[in-house]
Parts: structure tokens; sequence; C-alpha cells
């Protein structure tokens, strides 16, 4: 089975000290990305650590896709405790430092431990050093981008780095890479600034030596050559749908499609899109570099996520504003989905939906822990009996949109996921639009027949992320071209997958999680049946546990 090279380097941050060692049979097992991150996180972290103790590590890495010319590949993986729901997760970013991680020649790189001072931590081929920069206490994004530029010479692509909602440990705070990619949902970011850490740096010329199948290029070039939407539009391409079909959540979740969509939808931001972006090796360019030069606001996006977080649901119906909040929580270091959601929340209890200026006021209060941000930076979960608002979140994690209460599948995969409400854990709901072919197509209504389907995708998309593959690829790959690339059975390749998602929920398991946290703030008919159905396929206890012996090796 493909599988990608090198040792673990573990940095302890406190002791200013490394080591490496071999985790041949981790990577034999797992392949990479999110499944050796949850190997090593699952094996090595305490069941009981504090998310914001020195006791927690992130677990930085690639897969064996890294090494190739493949499209879609230019992703890389973080995996820790979420000081935000709790639970073993693991996130993934896109743009260009995936390469660099790979020229380290390690295969994982943890960080743990925590700081006297603030560090900026670079790691090589070479070693590691660590250098103090108290400097840059409380600096952005981009001003510790160009401090890294200035002093080392090291581009965006280089970089992991937290804004200040990371050093100000809010609990949905990102680690930003290529300036405006994000290690987004889940709280990371607040893990690393936890740590008092800055930022991170890989660079080398030591890329393991993988030898990647001629089955890459086939699929990096249909990825060059098709004419597809997303290329214009990225995934704010699928707007108008949801809206039209009621699966867009607006007004804090009150409604389901906002009268306001046109003017933020797929059309509008690309009238605003002045050049491609894309990825590492990637051909496909489905990034959307926008700018609105008479406001002068520049970013990358925003993606469908943000149009309604901070779209929708404050219901702004400015595209240049939601570009506005898209920019400032990518400076500052958040998740936009949590964040916007959060920030409607806000505005739900005072009653200013639609107040763009208070929404920007607000952003910039929580990266800082100033007044309403200080409440608002613990998470939905955490606040909303205090705001009296109803808590829309699983896990603790905020909703995104693809509204479960119109995509039903969708709406079990945000309880079952172990990560809570994420979209991207089984990429559910393009079965249910459908964004497939008519074969794949599932009525969005209802449960019957969801939940085998389900844990086939749970376990897919847990294969993507350890390769590392890009969700966005599923027109591209089949099973026939996993084998192809990865030298295994497709139903083996899907084993890998249920074997992280296990591990993933027997960590959490003792961590006190179970049935009780699979849950929704909504009903669908027949949920209860059906999530009976989802434990029984993936061989767990009716109370939503894992079995001991479902972890042999």
């Amino acid at each position: 089975m493909l599988h990608t090279s090198g040792q673990l380097l573990t940095i302890d941050v406190g002791a200013r000290e490394t080591r490496t060692e071999s985790i041949d049979d981790v990577l034999e097992s797992f392949i990479g990305g999110r499944g050796i991150g949850t190997k090593l996180a699952h094996d090595r972290l305490p069941f009981d650590a504090d998310p914001f103790g020195p006791e927690n590590s992130l677990f930085f890495t690639t897969g064996p896709m890294q090494t190739s010319n493949m499209s879609f590949t230019g992703r890389t993986n973080c995996t820790g405790i979420s000081p935000l729901t709790d639970g073993l997760l693991s996130s993934n970013a896109g743009g260009f430092v995936s390469r660099n991680f790979a020229d380290t020649g390690y295969a994982a790189v943890e960080i743990t431990g925590v700081s006297d001072d603030l560090l900026a931590v670079h790691v090589s081929d070479d070693g590691v050093t660590f250098e103090s920069i108290p400097k840059l206490s409380g600096a952005t994004v981009p001003e510790t981008d160009e401090y890294m530029a200035e002093e080392h010479g090291l581009g965006v692509d280089n970089l992991a780095v937290v804004g200040p909602a990371g050093e100000n440990r809010v609990r949905f705070a990102s680690i930003m890479t290529s300036e405006n990619r994000a290690f987004g949902r889940g709280g990371l970011g607040a893990v690393l600034g936890s740590k008092n850490v800055k930022a991170v740096s890989f660079r080398g010329d030591s890329a393991p030596d993988v030898e990647v199948p001629a089955t890459q290029m086939e699929i990096h070039r249909e990825a060059a050559t098709d004419d597809h939407i997303m290329k214009r539009q990225g995934t704010t391409s699928v707007t108008d749908l949801a809206n039209e079909i009621e699966a867009f959540p607006t007004k804090y979740f009150e409604r389901q499609s906002f009268d306001g969509a046109e003017n933020i939808n797929g059309d509008a931001v690309e009238s605003k899109k002045y050049e491609k972006g894309t990825c590492s090796a990637c051909a496909f360019a489905c990034k959307l570099p926008t700018k609105d030069e008479e406001r002068g606001v520049e970013t990358e996006g925003p993606e469908f996520e943000t149009v309604m977080a901070f779209g929708g649901n404050p219901m702004i119906d400015d595209v240049v504003d939601v570009m506005q909040s898209n920019e400032l929580c990518d400076e500052l270091g958040m998740d936009t989905i949590s964040c916007g959601n959060a920030v409607s929340a806000y505005l739900e209890a005072e009653d200013e939906f639609g107040n763009a200026e208070l929404v920007h006021e607000t952003v910039e209060k929580i990266a800082h822990r100033e007044g309403i941000g200080d409440v608002l930076a613990e998470g939905i979960d955490r606040f909303a009996d205090e705001l009296g608002v109803k808590n829309w979140t699983v896990k603790g994690l905020a909703f995104p949109a693809h509204d479960g209460r119109t995509l039903n599948g969708q709406g079990l995969s945000y309880a079952t996921a172990n990560r809570g409400a994420d979209h991207m854990y089984a990429v559910f709901y393009s079965y249910e639009y459908p964004l497939v072919s008519k074969e794949q197509a599932m009525d969005p209504e209802g449960l019957d027949g969801k939940p085998p389907a389900l844990v086939e995708k749970e376990d897919l998309m847990a294969l993507n992320d350890s390769s590392i593959v890009c969700k966005f690829s599923r027109d591209y790959m089949n099973p026939e071209r996993y084998e192809a690339l990865f030298g295994a059975d497709y139903d083996d390749l899907l084993d890998v997958g249920s074997r992280i998602v296990d591990l993933e929920r027997h960590f959490n398991n003792q961590r006190g999680f179970d049935r009780n946290d699979d849950e929704l703030p909504y009903e669908i008919e027949g949920f209860e049946s059906a999530l009976d159905e989802y434990y029984e396929v993936r061989g767990w206890a009716n109370d939503g546990t894992v079995p001991e012996s479902r972890l042999a090796d």
C-alpha cells in the first residue's frame, strides 16, 4: 500500500529539545496525513489532557501524494485536542506549505510543551532552531509573514502562523498558512497559541522518494482541461441551489433561505475575482482572489461557508461586506464559520441583524477578547445560555451551511461526525443536492438507506485526508483510480478510513463522549433508528462507544 515515509520529529517548545523516532509501523497501516496524526495522538496523548495544557500536542503531517505532481494534493493536516469541542480533531489546509513540509523529510512533526516566551520554531532537514520573537506579540498574520520574509527569507508557503486570536486562545482560532489558507475548524490555532508559538516554518530538500503511479497524470490532465464551474466560482457556485431548496441558514438559523442571496452568490463573488487562484501542484484552480478597489478590500474568497456565516446568518447582503469579514478573519487568524455564527448569535441577542459595521467591530473584539468579544470567543456552546440564544452546535462545533433540516443525510452526518457539525467530515450533501451523478444521487428527504452510505463516505473522506487528496477531487477519483494510485484493494483502503474513525471515536469516548453527544438541535424523522443502524454498521455499541476489540492493529 502506498504510504508516506520518514520519521516523527518531536519538538518540546518548553524544554527547547527535539528527538526523532521511527514510526514505520504507523505509516504502513495509516498511509499519512490524518491517519498517522490520529494514530499518534490516540497513542501518545493522555485521554484527560487539557487542550491548553503542555501535554496536548499538535501533529503536523502530510501524505504520499504530497510528493506527486497530481492536482488536488496541495494540502497539509494538523491533529490535536480541540479547545472548542474538547475532543480529538483533525483539520487540513490548502495552499502551498505541503511540499515544503515534505521537503523537511519528516513524516510527522509533533509540537508539545509550553514555551515561557513567544517563539518561532524553524524546522528544516538540517534540524530545528528556536527564535524568541516577543516583538511579534499581537501581530496579525500578514505582519508575521512580513517579518519572516524580511528576517529569514521565508515565504508564506513555508509558514504556519497564528494571529492575535490564537495568542488570546479564542477557541475557534485558526492556524494560517500561505497567508489566507486555514487549518480552520476546531480551534487548533488556540492550541498553538497556548504553547506560546507564533509561527512554525518548514523548508528543506529531503522529500521522501515515494513512487506514485502514472494514474496521477491522468487525473492532473483532466483537472487542467475540464470546464468546471468551481474554476470560476469556487464553492460559492452552490449558493443559489442551496438557497432555492432551503438549505441556506439565515438569520442565525431561524430561516433556511435568504432574500438577499443573489447579492452574495457565486456570480457576485465572481464579479470581484481578479485572477486565478490555486493550491500547490493543482491545475483545478478553484480559489477566489477577490478585491473591491472602491472600498480597498482585497482577500481570497469568500467561499460558500463564509457567504453563509457572514452573509445569510447575520443577514448581510453586500458581497464586499462579506469579503471584509473574510479578510479580517484571515488577518486575525479565526475560522470564518465559527466566528460568523458567533457574531450572528450576538446580532440575534441584540436585534441587530444586517448591521455590517457592528459585525466587523465584533470580529475585532473577538480576536482581542475585548468586551463582548471575550464572551463570544468561547464559542456558541459555551455562551448560548448567557446570551439567551439557541445553541446551534454539535459537540461544540458551530454549523456550516448545507442545512440538515432539508438535507437529512447531511443532518445525520453532523450528528455522527467525531469533529461535530463539520460538512467536510463526510461531504454527504453532495449526494443530496445532488452534486454527483444520477446513479449516486439520493433524495434529500428522509434517512432510509443512508447510514451505510454515510459510513462509507466518512471512511472515504478519512482516506482522502490521509493521502492527502482534496475533497473536490470527487469528480476525478473512483475506486479503480484509488486502487491504481495506492496499490491496494478499494475495500482495504476504506478499512484504513474506518480504523481512523474508530480511533477518533475511542479517544473521545475516553473523554466522556457517547451517544448523548450525537444529537441535533432539530428533529429529523427516523433519526434515532438511523443512529442505531449507523452504530451497527460501524460495529460500535448502541451507546455510541467503540468496543476495545475494534482497536486491534
